[in-house]
């Protein structure tokens, strides 16, 4: 159980480029690594492309004004000369900027936590992860979602061999607040979004249902992608040629075959998150907006209803836990057991434990690239007219 003690022996000294007063998941970035205050330690930031308002928010943060920086190459170099200066940096800035940063914050050797998706080419995210090696650091994905016990439960139930052989996975990210299209132009945090300058060939394939497929790749790490199908739409017409609906068939190596509909514009729905196993014996099904529970249906049997924080859940699961049951959890915790998961990983990358690097499940920089192929491989389906094409 976690009750906010250290899990490391001190704070990391920590940095944001990004993640201002106007955007949607500064905060969540924030909560999540000073939730249990043992962790990181918010020492610098380039928050805003304006200087004068990266200040002015800072100073509203309690931050020391002298630390808070024009630009992300100002605040490395500056930082660079302290002696107790940045060792990680968290980039929550939109999707073209993250692949200059990453690189930048790891030649100047800090450990790197991103936003997804992380770049736009898969030979971008080959290319960090050589640098990356090269200077002994962890780059981290933030899949903000994937830090729910439940998930760790769904996990460690398919490893068991509880649901038989994986044959479905059911995937859906969809929700109403893309409806409105004002806010394409007078949101901040929703204008870059629809941009392709600034987004890349998609817009809910990888605001949304990248956050979904790792989920995926976390419950069932034995599946391998094979091929994607993918039929998109932009019912915003403004929005072409971006999408703001798709719809994707997958076929996985093993056999097992999936869906996954992100959408914007689901009308009226404020559950956007649902994610269904479907075994030969049994199947899970878990959905955001009852995230403490999971519930799992073996074939001829009654449903059951499994809660976080119960003692019959695999120990996996109770590795997070933070209220126990009968206290309601959700996405900040969500977060901060992410965070959590990261300054145990460069802790240990530090210290040289490639064996605790490699037993800690987070999202890491493979997980960052998957999320690139699928992206471009669910575009390049579409653009073809709806057709079959390999996970590449």
């Amino acid at each position: 159980m976690n009750i906010g003690e250290k899990k490391i022996a001190r704070p990391f000294r920590w940095g944001i480029v990004g993640g201002g007063r106007t955007s949607q998941v500064g905060y969540k970035h924030r909560l999540g690594a000073r939730m249990d205050n043992t962790n990181f330690d918010l020492q610098a930031a380039a928050f805003d492309i304006d200087a004068d308002r990266c200040v002015d928010f800072g100073k509203a943060l309690n931050m020391d004004p002298e630390r808070l920086y024009p630009d992300y190459k100002t605040m490395f170099a500056k930082e660079a000369e302290r002696e107790d200066g940045i060792e990680v940096v968290d980039i929550a800035t939109p999707n073209f900027q993250h692949y200059e940063v990453c690189k930048a914050a790891l030649e100047a050797g800090l450990h790197v936590i991103c936003e997804k998706p992380l770049f736009f080419e898969v030979e971008q995210g080959l290319e960090i992860k050589k640098l990356a090696e090269e200077k002994g650091k962890v780059v981290c994905v933030t899949y903000g979602f994937s830090g729910f016990p439940m998930l760790l439960q769904m996990r460690a139930m398919v490893q068991s061999g509880m649901l038989g052989k994986i044959n479905m996975v059911d995937l859906r990210y969809a929700h109403g607040f893309g409806c409105n299209a004002e806010a394409d132009v007078k949101a901040e945090g929703q204008k870059w979004r629809v941009d392709p300058a600034k987004v890349g060939k998609s817009f809910v394939l990888g605001d949304l249902s990248t956050h979904t497929f790792y989920m995926s790749q976390l419950i069932c790490p034995d599946l391998k992608l094979k091929q994607v199908l993918c039929d998109r739409q932009a019912f915003v017409g403004s929005r072409y040629p971006l999408e703001d609906n798709a719809y994707v068939l997958m076929r996985y190596e093993s056999g097992a075959v999936g869906r996954m509909w992100a959408s914007a514009v689901n009308a009226g729905d404020m559950s956007s998150q649902h994610i269904r196993i479907v075994g030969s014996k049994a199947s899970l099904e878990w959905n955001d907006q009852t995230c403490d529970q999971l519930r799992y249906e073996v074939q001829g049997q009654p449903a059951q209803i499994l809660t976080r924080g119960m003692d019959y859940l695999d120990g996996l699961a109770q590795e997070d836990e933070r209220l126990g049951a009968l206290h309601y959890e959700g996405l900040p915790e969500s977060w901060a057991n992410l965070y959590t998961r990261f300054a145990q990983v460069i802790d240990a990358k530090n210290r040289g434990d490639e064996e605790t690097v490699n037993s800690i499940i987070y999202p890491d920089l493979d997980h960052g690239i998957d999320g690139i192929r699928w992206i471009n491989s669910c575009a390049k389906s579409a653009d073809e007219g709806a057709v079959w094409v390999d996970f590449e």
